[in-house]
């Protein structure tokens, strides 16, 4: 089993490596989307600030790796060979997923602070930031939550600062290699 925890702040680029990892046989766990849906059950509306809000108070009341552990259930339902585990925001996240899955590699995906903004406003997903103050907000939240040490400790770094076409290359030369 391959397992790949990608890491990279918002709008870094993990979606796009997502889709050449689909695209190549790998099954896809989106921490985000394990977030949103528990925010949705609890029937609340699905805006940044209140998904960032219902995340910090879940890691405070059981833990920094409790969206991983989340997850692990998730993966382990879905039976797969190779996955890729988008979102990684803390080491403790990390540990779970060593624990329970074994050998993991950490992908670090790195795109510039002003790229990532534009690609975010871009986008427009229901949860996202409108304006820089709120990109700066988010950011700083998910620094906190130790998002810049996972990244600092990366297996692999995947720089995502050229042309789309280009990030797909590498992304498929790094897949190609494992």
């Amino acid at each position: 089993m391959v397992v790949i925890l990608l890491v990279g702040m918002p709008g870094a680029g993990k979606e796009e490596f997502v889709k050449v990892a689909v695209q190549v046989g790998y099954s896809v766990i989106r921490m985000g989307d394990v977030v949103r849906e528990f925010v949705a059950q609890q029937g609340h509306v699905l805006k940044n600030d209140i998904v960032g809000k219902i995340a910090t108070e879940e890691r405070e009341k059981y833990g920094e790796s409790i969206w991983a552990q989340r997850a692990v259930e998730k993966i382990r339902a879905m039976n797969t060979e190779n996955i890729v585990i988008d979102g990684i925001r803390c080491p403790e996240e990390v540990e779970i997923y060593k624990e329970e899955l074994g050998d993991v590699i950490v992908v670090g995906i790195f795109a510039t602070q002003r790229d990532r903004y534009e690609r975010i406003i871009k986008r427009g997903r229901e949860d996202d930031v409108k304006n820089w103050e709120e990109f700066i907000a988010r950011e700083d939240r998910e620094l906190s939550w130790g998002l810049g040490n996972v990244f600092a400790r990366s297996d692999v770094m995947i720089l995502n600062t050229g042309t789309l076409e280009e990030y797909y290359k590498k992304v498929r030369d790094f897949l190609d290699t494992l």
